[in-house]
């Protein structure tokens, strides 16, 4: 039981230090500025749901879980 949460806990930090680097380096790479993310500017008010952004990160973490698992 220990064994495999260790593993958990070892492959949960991996997954917060690509997520901290893709925060820290995102902007450079246009992480977050793709077609297809929403922009909606009113005013003083602006609403951002980075739609394509999310489907691309998430086909990148299935790709690697099922590589995991494998």
């Amino acid at each position: 039981m220990f064994q495999s949460f260790g593993k958990i806990l070892i492959f949960t930090g991996i997954v917060l230090i690509v997520v901290g680097v893709l925060f820290m380096f995102g902007g450079k790479f246009g992480i977050g500025h793709l077609p297809g993310d929403i922009i909606y500017r009113k005013g003083n008010f602006t609403f951002y749901f980075p739609l394509m952004t999310s489907i691309i990160l998430s086909l990148i973490f299935t790709i690697i879980l099922w590589l995991l698992r494998r």
